[in-house]
């Protein structure tokens, strides 16, 4: 997920990131969770994230879940807990997480971390599934 305000300029990572499912090609079997704010990222060595090993996930449909709270995000694969986020009470620089942000579904291929073990270009072409997307709301 990426901050709205990141389509009116706001930058990338200010605006805030929530991946709620990465997988690289080149570990399959693990799932990684991670957000991305401007105290918080991966191109400043600061990252916060974790991840979860999960047999074959590509051969199977899994469950990979966000709970977003206004203190904390808890991210799941399968209803088992492997990361959590808290809100320092800090403001932006940590907690973007504050203002609304939009579902990006993507396959990327390559990049600093996909790629840096190459592309195996024998495994094209690939499909990719999704079974379904939902977005729950509590009753205010």
């Amino acid at each position: 997920m990426l901050g709205d305000n990141f389509n009116e300029g706001t930058n990338w990572p200010e605006c805030g990131e929530i991946d709620i499912m990465e997988n690289v090609g080149y570990d399959p079997d693990t799932i990684h969770a991670n957000i991305h704010t401007k105290a918080y990222n991966h191109s400043i060595g600061t990252n916060k994230g974790n991840r979860i090993g999960v047999e074959k996930p590509y051969d199977n449909f899994n469950i990979y879940a966000v709970n977003w709270f206004e203190d904390h995000m808890d991210f799941f694969v399968n209803d088992s807990l492997y990361f959590s986020f808290k809100n320092e009470g800090t403001g932006n620089d940590v907690w973007p997480f504050d203002k609304p942000h939009y579902l990006l579904i993507n396959l990327a291929i390559g990049g600093a971390w996909g790629g840096n073990q190459g592309i195996d270009d024998a495994i094209f072409p690939q499909k990719y599934y999704i079974d379904y997307v939902r977005v729950y709301r509590e009753k205010e």
